[in-house]
């Protein structure tokens, strides 16, 4: 459960898709950032945008300042980082054919599953959430502010576990 946690702060939301960085990927797979990049390069064909795309300076500006990440120029990256959406993890998995890199790319599928699952189940509870606001507020007018107080709390509860949004929708 831990290593899928883990895997969970590392997926954002950027230009409307979950996505993950190449450095995260790099990571978790044990390889270095270039080799990585360097492998996809070579296989660029099965990359399609929607697959992978590299950041804007804006949308890289914006991910370093809600993570700690290091700033270009002071021993950091070079160049902008690339992300990879859920369908381009699966594609990595098939170019870094590694005991290590199958085992990450299932516990990534995992994890991408578990998050739709996720919002499927809140997106319910949200809409019966919103039938019963709608019903006490309309029946209870006394307690009309508590019940506000309430939902402000309820409102508060989801946006805190709901995966992180970074990023700008073109």
């Amino acid at each position: 459960m831990n290593e899928i946690v883990q895997v969970k702060n590392l997926i954002y939301e950027i230009r409307g898709y979950k996505v993950m960085l190449d450095s995260d990927l790099a990571s978790l797979y044990e390889v270095p950032t270039s080799r990585l990049n360097e492998a996809v390069k070579r296989n660029k064909t099965r990359f399609p945008k929607n697959f992978m795309f590299q950041l804007t300076r804006d949308e890289y500006d914006f991910l370093i300042s809600q993570i700690a990440t290091s700033k270009i120029g002071r021993g950091g990256r070079r160049f902008l980082p690339y992300v990879f959406t859920e369908q381009g993890v699966a594609m990595l998995s098939s170019i870094l054919n590694s005991e290590r890199a199958i085992q990450i790319n299932i516990q990534i599928m995992n994890t991408f599953v578990q998050m739709r699952q996720w919002a499927i189940e809140n997106k319910d509870l949200a809409k019966r959430i919103a039938e019963l606001e709608t019903y006490f507020i309309e029946h209870c007018n006394e307690n009309k502010e508590e019940l506000k107080e309430i939902y402000k709390a309820i409102d508060l509860l989801m946006d805190r576990t709901k995966p992180a949004k970074i990023g700008f929708r073109q």
